[in-house]
């Protein structure tokens, strides 16, 4: 059967139909008297069709097996594992600091593995997106985000403050942002994809504003230079001075 489906790198995001050219699929079966049966591990390569890009992601999974008449893996992933990229984190730009992205790509890392370190990192991370951004520091989290409530737009504060709000999470903005706490991987999920959403707005947002302004005033002198040498070119009229 021919492979089709769409997939988006999560090394460029770009969009793509994946087909057998950019996909292989290798199945590793096995049993030796386990305690679980007779199981399969399955291996998937994808290349993205991007030609400025051409990453590669290799996933893993552990599934059960059988022959029904023939092999074949079914059920749910008992173990998935991603082999490269090692995480979901999205690529961020050079212009990000190196603090802020050490803390996401670490809190998307181990989401997973720990949700309470995943989401003690990202509190660290919204703390420190908070203080480069917006040049405020305060003693406790919530008071800095309570300093930039007039600062935001009013969907931007609602997603900070909805997870504020949020079990565990939101009684712990008060307190040490180091203070590890007990949440599941779908709240360490809400802190990650909230910090994803403030980088978006906040530092690409103002990039590529300040890269087409920049291109306007590029352009605009440009014209002014042209128009300064053509003026200066035009030859004067008979009997002027």
């Amino acid at each position: 059967m021919a492979t089709k489906f769409n997939w988006t790198c999560p090394y460029c995001s770009r969009d793509s139909t994946i087909t057998d050219s950019n996909y292989s699929s290798s199945v590793h079966s096995f049993d030796k008297d386990s305690k679980d049966g007779h199981l399969g591990v399955i291996t998937e390569v994808t290349t993205c069709p991007n030609n400025a890009c051409k990453e590669y992601t290799i996933v893993a999974a552990l599934r059960k097996a059988r022959y029904n008449p023939n092999f074949q893996l079914y059920g749910e992933s008992l173990l998935t594992w991603k082999l490269r990229p090692q995480s979901f984190a999205i690529p961020l730009p050079d212009y990000v600091p190196e603090p802020v992205k050490n803390d996401y790509e670490e809190a998307c890392l181990i989401r997973d593995l720990s949700p309470k370190a995943s989401a003690t990192l990202s509190r660290r991370c919204l703390q420190g997106v908070i203080r480069d951004y917006w040049g405020i520091s305060k003693s406790r989290l919530v008071d800095e985000i309570n300093a930039i409530e007039e600062k935001v737009d009013p969907i931007t504060w609602k997603a900070i403050d909805s997870v504020r709000s949020i079990g565990n999470i939101g009684a712990h903005m008060e307190k040490d942002i180091d203070l590890v706490i007990d949440v599941d991987p779908e709240e360490a999920q809400l802190l990650i994809g909230l910090i994803e959403i403030l980088i978006k707005d906040w530092y690409i947002a103002r990039h590529e504003r300040q890269k087409h302004l920049e291109k306007i005033i590029g352009v605009a002198g440009k014209k002014a230079e042209q128009k300064k040498s053509n003026t200066s070119s035009k030859p004067m009229p008979n009997g002027a001075a």
